[in-house]
């Protein structure tokens, strides 16, 4: 049974009152920060938007106090309720297979349009301060295979929640969930635990999310009121134009599948997840309504087991905004330094992005690491990421909500499947 038809409208009127409040909050965020850059001096821009980001910070670290504990039970229990180990191979192969095709096609996309409308080239690269891309390259230094594997399996559990590496939680999680239905019975009481503190932290959403448009609000004025948003649009203009293109025709492939499976449905999870859609947005972080699309995806009419097993993994292995990101802004650095990529170099830095990227989930501006760690490999200048800083701000908030999408995706379509059979 479809359990919107349950949620009573009062609860209805809130949800769609959170999504205006958050709209208008970045418009009024956007104001203040406009406002405070042109009327204050640089320092004293740059010390307003450290204190106003302060209100995206509490927002954001008040929803990752509650990822770890929501993704361990909620998993657990999703997979201790699928029984057994065929019915968790089934819809693992499944989603596999999809967040597999998906990030395929998102990094063929990205490469197809930064190969026609060729953004990097004719590029002026004498005016880029180099120095501010010392932050990430720090970063790709202890990029290695060796590292690669000692970020997805963990060493300890508890660590691996107390530094919020989904992934890590995700791989003791499903030895625990399928440790758990093995044993059948015997394993009840410890599951029943789980899943209450699951209703628990789901609980605690409900409340963190009445400061989502604080945080929003916080975290478009900080961006504003340091960046000349006329002068970077004019200068990378080119840059983020093409960007856009990419980034549009990703979803339009993206929903055109939706209604292909879903149909008439398409429109009523869209309805669904416009508030998660609009908090990644403007926050820049997927991982911010991580708790917040568990909930509406189980309202959509998705069972708590398939949202609970698809969702953890979809932020581990399924983020379609940032992989057509990474190929485009690869090969884009490659083009702005006049290093030519046949077909075949391009084709075989997409499969390293494929493989690279489902290491580093949750790790700050992956993206950005990510396509450093990869030019690095291919003998292009790790510095040319200093090109792209300026406005992947802007870019991460529209590959933040293609991320969202995509996840929510995802999951409802495995969710129709499983209901079907």
């Amino acid at each position: 049974m479809n359990q919107e038809t349950n949620l009573p409208e009062s609860k209805k009127s809130i949800f769609s009152n959170l999504t205006m409040q958050i709209l208008i909050a970045m418009v009024i965020g956007a104001i203040l920060g406009i406002f405070v850059h042109n009327n204050y001096s640089p320092e004293a821009a740059k010390e307003f938007s450290g204190y106003i980001k302060m209100l995206a910070t509490i927002f954001i670290r008040l929803v990752q106090m509650i990822i770890a504990p929501l993704v361990l039970t909620t998993l657990i229990v999703g997979i201790a309720k699928l029984g057994d180990i065929k019915a968790v191979g089934r819809i693992g192969g499944k989603a596999l297979g999809w967040f597999l095709t998906a990030s395929l096609i998102s990094l063929l996309i990205g490469m197809f349009w930064v190969n026609i409308l060729q953004p990097g080239t004719g590029l002026n690269l004498s005016d880029v301060d180099l120095t501010t891309a010392s932050e990430v390259t720090e970063k790709t230094q202890n990029f290695s295979a060796q590292n690669f594997v000692e970020h997805i399996i963990p060493k300890s559990v508890f660590e691996a929640m107390a530094t919020n590496e989904i992934l890590q939680i995700v791989i003791f999680s499903i030895f625990f969930g399928l440790a758990a239905a093995s044993m059948g019975n015997y394993s009840k009481p410890v599951i029943n635990v789980l899943e209450i503190i699951s209703h628990v932290v789901l609980k605690i959403v409900t409340y963190v999310m009445k400061f989502a448009p604080i945080g929003v609000f916080g975290a478009i004025a900080g961006v504003f009121a340091i960046r000349d948003l006329n002068e970077l649009l004019i200068t990378y203009a080119k840059y983020f134009g093409s960007f856009l293109v990419g980034i549009t025709s990703l979803w339009v492939v993206l929903l055109l599948v939706g209604y292909l499976f879903l149909k008439g449905r398409m429109t009523t999870l869209l309805k669904h997840i416009v508030s998660p859609l609009v908090i990644a947005f403007g926050t820049t972080s997927s991982e911010a309504v991580f708790p917040k699309l568990t909930e509406e995806l189980e309202r959509f009419g998705v069972k708590d087991k398939i949202v609970s097993f698809m969702l953890p993994l979809g932020y581990s292995f399924n983020l379609d905004g940032s992989m057509m990101y990474m190929t485009f802004a690869s090969i884009f650095i490659a083009q702005a330094y006049g290093i030519p990529l046949d077909l075949g170099t391009q084709l075989t830095m997409l499969l390293v992005l494929m493989l690279t990227s489902k290491g580093i989930a949750g790790v700050p501006r992956a993206s950005l690491v990510v396509v450093a760690a990869t030019c690095g490999m291919f003998d292009i200048p790790v510095e040319g990421i200093a090109l792209i800083l300026p406005i992947d701000h802007f870019c991460d908030m529209f590959r933040s909500a293609t991320n969202v999408l995509g996840n929510a995706l995802a999951t409802s379509v495995v969710g129709s499947w499983e209901k079907e059979e």
